[in-house]
């Protein structure tokens, strides 16, 4: 069961979210009116933000990000978009929970969507995702035909052709995970606190691994627009061991997928997996005309080194 407590609107940006910016803008007033309230569901409590104007879009985070990180981009989305964002379990504002996986993660942005459902949007929201929130809206979206306008997927739900975590690369990512979690204990009790721990880390990227090796099959199902927002570097430019191997994995997912579905909208960024914090304006300007490009083929392949690769749809 789903319960809604603990509603507040204030002018300006909330306290809760004091770091939220938006992106330069001065925004007008109408648009800095924010609404909080908690969803308790599954003996966990979600903190949903809503603000902005115009068409209804929800936007899920990933694994270690928060609605926090993303303010830039929330902030450039609420001036055309009413705008519902939310914390999965163990991060942000959001409670800590018994277990963190892919189908937990799923039930808290359903909880989301059902309340929304209960609110009586105007009409059917735009469903936004980055990273592991794109692999959650992509499978709701198929899971629940026509409560969605359309797709936006950022640099995640990807039908990549090999996992992201091989056995032989398991203890060197939990070396890296361990490090991460480090730094998130600086950010405990703030909206960008993260309580998973290297292990749970670890495990959900292996899980999310066994996800991606069917979500072909939830492409070839969604029925509407779905535009994907992917960096041309996932793994970084350093030259290192991995690097180049997940790079080309990332690209050639892609690919995979606008042979499979070639209605899909594909856009390339020269970025690493951290776009959504780094080319904020860039993903706002593609979420805002992917919705009136709906239907628009997709390119088949991603652009050559040389050639213009900031927001490019080809």
């Amino acid at each position: 069961m789903t319960t809604k407590t603990g509603a507040t609107e204030v002018a300006g940006v909330p306290e809760a979210y004091a770091n939220q910016g938006d992106g330069g803008r001065q925004p007008e007033r109408s648009e800095t009116a924010v609404r909080h309230f908690t969803i308790h569901h599954d003996g966990v409590t979600i903190p949903v933000s809503r603000g902005g104007r115009g068409r209804p879009l929800v936007l899920c985070p990933g694994l270690n990000s928060t609605q926090a990180d993303l303010h830039e981009l929330i902030g450039l989305l609420r001036s055309d978009h009413d705008v519902i964002t939310f914390d999965l379990r163990g991060h942000g504002f959001a409670s800590a929970a018994d277990r963190y996986s892919f189908e937990a993660f799923r039930s808290d942005l359903a909880a989301v969507m059902a309340e929304l459902e209960r609110l009586d949007l105007p009409s059917a929201p735009v469903l936004v995702g980055y990273s592991l929130g794109a692999d959650l809206a992509l499978h709701h979206a198929c899971e629940h035909p026509g409560s969605v306008a359309g797709l936006v997927l950022i640099d995640g739900a990807n039908p990549v052709p090999e996992p992201f975590v091989t056995d032989a690369d398991r203890a060197e990512f939990l070396a890296l995970w361990e490090g991460l979690a480090i730094q998130h204990e600086t950010l405990r009790g703030t909206e960008r606190q993260v309580l998973l721990t290297a292990q749970e880390t670890l495990d959900l990227n292996i899980e999310i691994d066994a996800v991606r090796s069917g979500i072909l099959d939830l492409h070839r199902k969604v029925v509407g627009p779905v535009s994907m927002v992917m960096s041309m570097s996932m793994a970084g430019d350093s030259g290192g061991e991995h690097a180049p191997r997940l790079n080309r994995n990332w690209r050639a997912g892609v690919e995979r997928l606008v042979r499979e579905r070639p209605q899909t909208a594909t856009f390339w960024l020269a970025a690493d997996h951290g776009l959504v914090f780094t080319h904020a304006p860039e993903i706002a300007q593609i979420i805002r005309g992917a919705q009136g490009a709906a239907g628009q083929a997709a390119c088949a392949n991603p652009p050559r080194r040389g050639d213009r690769q900031d927001a490019d749809h080809r």
